[in-house]
């Protein structure tokens, strides 16, 4: 045996523990309880109209009236209407993500996509976002957005809901053909 082998099957062995480590990781995130809005607040950013860049201060507050939140607001580029993509984390309490839809339908009109939890933040929201490819997105119809603004709606069972509405499609088409999604998480 070669130096040459012996360093590529070194290199592969590492490789494969450096995967399964990132892995568990990402599982044990998965699984772990989320901190409340006290220790870690929900972050909110939202890209509207330019037209609308004098209203930000008072945008801003209207955003963050729900309290534990921190508002960013970013001026869409030379659009008229931003993006109506939702991106909700996995530890938004359902009555600031609630807020959070209800702003999203007043200042762009409705709410179109939302993103699947995996690619954002837990404690994240991000309206009007076009920071997402389209094979990470899942349509939304009006009935289900109206299921999510039920105010009876708790914080597990409106994260249930989400995940449940923004399931990922394992084949995309693609140039024609039905391929497997790129963007896929599992």
């Amino acid at each position: 045996m070669n130096i040459r082998s012996i360093e590529g099957k070194f290199a592969t062995a590492i490789m494969t523990l450096g995967l399964l480590a990132l892995t568990a990781v990402n599982a044990a995130a998965d699984e772990a309880p989320c901190p409340s809005v006290e220790e870690q607040p929900v972050k909110i950013e939202a890209w509207l109209a330019k037209r609308l860049e004098p209203e930000f201060p008072v945008i801003r507050k209207e955003m963050a009236r729900m309290g534990f939140t921190r508002v960013a607001l970013w001026p869409y580029p030379a659009a008229r209407n931003p993006s109506k993509v939702v991106a909700i984390g996995r530890c938004v309490p359902a009555y600031i993500a609630r807020h959070a839809l209800q702003q999203a339908l007043y200042h762009f009109g409705g709410v179109r996509h939302l993103v699947h939890q995996k690619f954002v933040h837990d404690h994240w929201i991000g309206l009007g976002t076009s920071l997402f490819a389209e094979n990470s997105l899942q349509p939304i119809t009006l009935p289900q957005l109206q299921q999510f603004l039920d105010p009876r709606l708790g914080t597990p069972e409106f994260q249930t809901l989400y995940r449940r509405f923004t399931v990922q499609d394992v084949k995309v088409p693609a140039f024609g053909l039905e391929l497997p999604n790129p963007k896929l998480m599992k």
